[in-house]
């Protein structure tokens, strides 16, 4: 029998086979992205990425979940993931309606509710709900550069692995370590110049675990709600800022748009490599600020939480600059 700390490994193994296979013309899941005027990408690239991504977690998850035994929560997120990828796998290939996505998306979010037994009071499970149903859609929105999903994957879910060991619980630990590995296998064909694209089949399940697996370490008294929140803020932060600001202008936030600060970093002349390597520099010091602040007292959680918004602000506001100029022109 395959051993159970062995998982990760074979994670990787699985997306990077998987990926591979959706990178041959004559693959059944060759869907191609065309280029638009809200693309940054300028040849037509396969979008089923995620399939190779999701391939991985699954096959390593349910041998975890076999041999280990998960909480029928973890089981929730694991399902929800799968549910959630064969819908959106059919949504890259065919279309479908918002609705539905949505629809999905909020059973995901309830069934995973209902299964797992929050602390706080009851009229906590509405953020909740909002939580998960919004980590999906705001990972779908920040997978629009090359490797800058596949990376925070890797970062995120890497750093609420550690957190879970440090935590001991190990199950929770080989978990978000595989999904980890599974995007990195991904991330072998993804990273600049991208021979595929992850597609809404990987992204909007990988939103959907951050946060189902965020909440259920909370609930374990592993750590702190605001440490899932604080590894995965660099997606968290831009992804936010730029719907309430496009809410702000009256714009259709559902919509397709070039907004996000990563996007204008490309367009600046960063181009996807060097952005790509700013955020995973941002996405390690999120991750290791995180993991060493865990076990201080309140205050100082807060005192450096801070700090970190007090950062986040001022790249905004150099990004916001710097885009300014851009579309002014030399003076």
């Amino acid at each position: 029998m395959l051993n159970e700390w062995y998982m990760p490994l074979l994670a990787f193994g699985l997306a990077w086979w998987l990926t591979r296979m959706c990178c041959d013309p004559g693959s059944v899941l060759y869907f191609l992205d065309h280029p638009n005027e809200r693309s940054l990408h300028v040849r037509p690239t396969p979008r089923t990425g995620g399939v190779g991504v999701m391939g991985g977690v699954l096959g390593a998850g349910l041998v975890l979940g076999l041999v280990r035994g998960f909480a029928p929560s973890m089981w929730a997120v694991l399902g929800g993931a799968f549910g959630l990828a064969v819908l959106n796998l059919v949504d890259d290939r065919s279309g479908l309606p918002a609705r539905v996505r949505f629809a999905a998306q909020a059973l995901a979010a309830l069934v995973f509710l209902g299964l797992a037994d929050l602390p706080g009071p009851g009229w906590g499970l509405l953020p909740a709900f909002l939580g998960l149903v919004w980590m999906a859609n705001l990972y779908n929105f920040m997978d629009g550069s090359d490797g800058l999903a596949g990376g925070m994957a890797v970062f995120g879910f890497g750093a609420c692995g550690l957190g879970a060991a440090l935590g001991g619980d190990m199950t929770l630990a080989l978990l978000c370590a595989s999904i980890a590995a599974a995007a990195g296998g991904f991330l072998c064909f993804n990273f600049h110049p991208a021979r595929i694209f992850m597609g809404d089949v990987g992204s909007v399940p990988l939103g959907y675990m951050a946060a189902g697996l965020g909440l259920y370490g909370w609930q374990q008294g592993l750590w702190p709600l605001w440490f899932p929140l604080a590894v995965f803020s660099p997606f968290c932060a831009d992804a936010t800022v730029t719907l309430l600001r496009r809410a702000w202008r009256g714009e259709k936030i559902w919509l397709p748009h070039r907004t996000h600060y990563y996007q204008r970093l490309v367009q600046l002349g960063w181009g996807h490599r060097r952005t790509a390597l700013f955020a995973y520099g941002l996405m390690c010091a999120c991750g290791v600020g995180a993991l060493v602040i865990l076990p201080f007292a309140f205050p100082v959680q807060i005192g450096v939480i801070t700090i970190g918004c007090i950062a986040y602000c001022i790249i905004g506001v150099l990004v916001d600059q710097a885009w300014r100029r851009h579309q002014n022109g030399p003076t």
